[in-house]
């Protein structure tokens, strides 16, 4: 051990130059490659967690629950009650939530003849801290609103965008006594009027991850507690009660039983809720990005590996001529194999500490998505467990095949393998000289595909190895993120198999009067079809699951996956969520209960991937959960709900003619809109285009960091590929200078470096760009299996085009530099030895 450690000291101290070089470019492959590893996986673990993490930087309460409710306990905020539920047991802390009529306010402030038939913004305040202290919202624009102001305004940016405002705006409502809202006729005028300005656009945590459907109900406004103490004892339409606990969520059920104790006449209306459904469904619709950021990372650590293994390799083999003296002069296996790892080593474990810098540096791009515009701390961040598990694999894989790789180029060994590399030639160069090509042009091909007989080989299986591994990442990339922007391009691959939907009032949760939509829609020269359609729940095989009901046979349905449409009353199509829920598959039967006196059999004919719609009707309607089936096996008052005195579907699904332009068509749809609200029987919501679910919706948000990430993974495949051309041009320098003596001009030997430089390119082209494919069209394919839209891998041939070319002139230019060296060396400094 005493010879094997001095030997080693005696290196580090004396590595030639001409090793240093190798030993940084492992260092610094290590760091770039495994940093952008390690930080892409720490990235999906932070992304996947940054909707809990915003959430506990709001302060949030553990409970909430409907205290009053002015349509069934006639009165719409009680101080009293809320006093009640502060002393209870358990409850540390009670704000309460003051609400107020947004409908006929909105009406007021709307031009003449404008009815309000999407859900308006919701028009609360407190007095006691809610959406302040606790629950707090955070500020997009603008500024918070002054407490002790009674004419200042917050609101989310839905809800200024739907009314038309913008930070300064002014908006005058109308507030009405309790009584006069709930009597048949309203009194013509409004007990109060209050003009405020908005001064702050806010965002609170139910609005941080929704779909755009829920994005239509949910948009709130929020007064100062100046105002709100002004109108709570005049006008208020509801209030509810949030809640600190003791011990978090445990001790919820008894607490909700005592505070509807207090509150008998409420009924279901009083129903609490926690915030582990906002929770879930948050992390479920961030975690298809977080899957996608951490697949990203696998990749990355992958062609870490493969990469600095083949720099590792070549960097032991230039030693092993020294290993050769050492082994003549009496040092033995330990001795040389020590010699020519110990340097590699080092370099592996400078790479590693490198890669953690990195990776820490890369941290502020993460989380990704939604949460990222409120997220509290967008620093640096160290996620330990990544870094040291990642550091500790990069370490002991990278060294051990280190060694390894030393003891396979032990002097004994390498000469065994330089001398069947003198008897190996190159069969492309052969066939090149055959085929007539000129010298410059064989002599190329050859310096590409023979390694030669040195002791210092050129690194000819390196170099296209780098190339194929560089195409391979740079294509999968490319594909994965061109199927991604087909996604959210094309409406119809996540359920939305039409143009537009007309919705009733209320986000859907209404009826449109079903004869006057007929005769409208029919007559409509704009429309191709159109359907209609409820949104209700049954219970399949005793699981509530959300419902789509439609005429058998309709002309417009959403985006089957398998199987076929409805076609009779007893067919019904499942989401491929909700299938698997029920341990179902195509050609099975359900039991189904739809609201009426029994139950019926339907038998399973498809799956689809529902739209994201249904507003209060079904909120859980999406993309992997719900089911399609007949509206003829619902009993009519249980689709009219809101007892419509003109029954009718809950929304119209539309389809265009052909060839219609979109301006056009929103037109005349609008013409339709307008002429059904002037029926008795309106209001109708509005024309909606595309609604996209959460995920969809989400992607937009993630910016610029999976490039970022996957063009520093790519510029590091292609670093190390132009490293190794270099070096390989570098290696031929005497054979460069006996061209020379042999009469090869400047220009041959130019040409003559363009081959050797082109020709793994163009294997890096032919293995790579396809198997780039493969792979990308592979992890889209599982990924939208995953999130349950219509699987439709896209390969971007222009991209691809440009990235094959891109590849050749890359390895031009990587071994322009040396070319140009090696070409006004002297030949007889090269060759002064022969």
């Amino acid at each position: 051990m005493r010879s094997v450690l001095s030997v080693a000291t005696w290196r580090l101290r004396r590595i030639p130059t001409r090793q240093w070089s190798g030993y940084v470019a492992i260092v610094l492959l290590i760091g770039l490659l495994g940093g952008v590893a390690m930080g892409a996986i720490a990235g999906a673990r932070r992304t996947q967690a940054s909707y809990p993490v915003y959430l506990a930087s709001t302060n949030p309460t553990d409970f909430s629950i409907f205290t009053n409710f002015g349509p069934i306990s006639h009165s719409g905020y009680t101080p009293s009650v809320d006093a009640a539920i502060a002393r209870l047991p358990y409850v540390e802390r009670e704000v309460t939530t003051i609400g107020f009529d947004g409908t006929l306010s909105v009406a007021q402030h709307l031009p003449p003849g404008k009815v309000p038939g999407e859900a308006p913004p919701g028009f609360e305040g407190s007095v006691n801290g809610e959406y302040s202290t606790f629950d707090h919202v955070t500020l997009v624009r603008g500024r918070l609103a002054k407490p002790n102001r009674p004419d200042e305004l917050e609101m989310s940016g839905g809800g200024a965008a739907n009314m038309g405002l913008h930070l300064g705006s002014t908006l005058r409502l109308a507030f009405y006594r309790l009584s006069d809202v709930l009597s048949p006729t309203i009194n013509a005028k409004p007990y109060r009027f209050v003009r405020l300005r908005l001064v702050g656009i806010v965002e609170s945590s139910f609005q941080v991850v929704q779909s755009d459907d829920a994005a239509l109900g949910s948009q709130f406004a929020v007064f100062t507690p100046a105002l709100t103490r002004e109108l709570s004892t005049c006008c208020a339409y509801y209030s509810y009660a949030s809640l600190k606990l003791e011990g978090g969520t445990r001790h919820v059920s008894q607490v909700a039983a005592a505070i509807k104790r207090l509150l008998p006449g409420l009924g279901p209306a009083g129903g609490g809720q926690t915030n582990a459904g906002f929770v879930a469904e948050a992390e479920g619709t961030i975690r298809p990005e977080a899957i996608a950021y951490g697949i990203f990372g696998v990749l990355a650590a992958l062609a870490a590996l493969l990469v600095c293994l083949q720099l590792i390799g070549r960097t032991t083999r230039r030693a092993v001529g020294d290993a050769r003296i050492l082994r003549a002069l009496g040092a033995d296996r330990a001795m040389t194999t020590t010699d020519l790892c110990i340097g590699v080593i080092g370099a592996i474990l400078c790479g590693t500490l490198l890669a953690v810098v990195v990776a820490v540096c890369l941290s502020p791009l993460a989380p990704i998505g939604p949460v990222r515009s409120v997220y509290p701390d967008l620093g640096f961040a160290f996620d330990w467990l990544v870094l040291g598990v990642g550091a500790a694999a990069l370490a002991t894989l990278l060294s051990g095949a280190a060694v390894v790789m030393a003891l396979r180029a032990a002097p004994h060994r390498s000469e065994a393998a330089r001398r069947q590399r003198t008897a190996r030639g190159s069969m492309a160069a052969r066939t090149a000289a055959s085929m007539g090509l000129p010298p410059s042009a064989v002599t190329g091909i050859r310096s590409a595909l023979d390694p030669g007989s040195s002791d210092d080989p050129a690194p000819v299986r390196t170099a296209a190895f780098g190339a194929v591994l560089a195409l391979i990442v740079l294509t999968a990339s490319v594909t994965f993120g061109a199927s991604l922007d087909a996604l959210v391009s094309k409406p119809s691959l996540y359920g939305w198999n039409w143009n537009y939907a007309l919705l009733s009032g209320f986000s859907g949760a209404e009826d449109l009067p079903a004869h006057q939509l007929a005769t409208l829609l029919d007559h409509d020269p704009s429309v191709e079809h159109w359907a209609g359609a409820y949104f209700a729940s049954a219970m399949l095989d005793h699981r509530f699951v959300p419902v789509l009901a439609e005429r058998p046979g309709a002309s417009v349905f959403p985006t089957p996956l398998s199987g076929h449409p409805l076609e009779t009353a007893s067919d019904v199509v499942l989401a491929p969520a909700t299938m698997a829920m029920l341990h179902k598959r195509i050609g099975d039967t359900v039991v189904a209960s739809t609201g009426g006196r029994g139950s019926r059999t339907l038998r399973i004919v498809g799956t689809a991937t529902m739209p994201t719609i249904g507003g209060s009707g079904s909120p859980d309607l999406q993309m992997g959960t719900g089911a399609v089936i007949s509206s003829g096996l619902f009993p009519a008052g249980f689709l009219n709900e809101q007892h419509s005195p003109v029954a009718g579907p809950n929304a119209a699904f539309i389809v265009l003619k052909h060839g219609i332009a979109p301006s056009a068509a929103l037109a005349s749809l609008d013409k339709v809109e307008r002429a059904l609200n002037a029926t008795p029987d309106g209001p109708v919501g509005g024309v909606v285009p595309v609604l996209r679910p959460a995920q969809i919706a989400d992607y937009r948000t993630v910016g610029t960091t999976p490039s970022l990430l996957a063009g520093v993974l790519a510029l590091g495949a292609l670093g190390a590929l132009g490293l190794t051309l270099a070096a390989s041009v570098r290696r031929r320098r005497r054979e460069l200078a006996l061209l020379k003596t042999f009469g090869f001009t400047r220009w041959q030997l130019a040409t003559s470096v363009a081959w050797q430089a082109t020709v793994p390119a163009v294997i890096g082209i032919v293995v790579g760009i396809p198997l780039g494919v493969v792979l990308g069209r592979w992890i889209w394919t599982r990924f939208a299996q995953g999130i349950y839209v219509l699987p439709y891998p896209t390969v971007p041939v222009a991209s691809l085009v440009v990235i094959g070319l891109g590849a050749i002139v890359f390895a031009n230019l990587a071994a322009a530099i040396p070319s140009s060296l090696a070409a006004r060396t002297r030949t007889s400094a090269v060759l002064r030895s022969e």
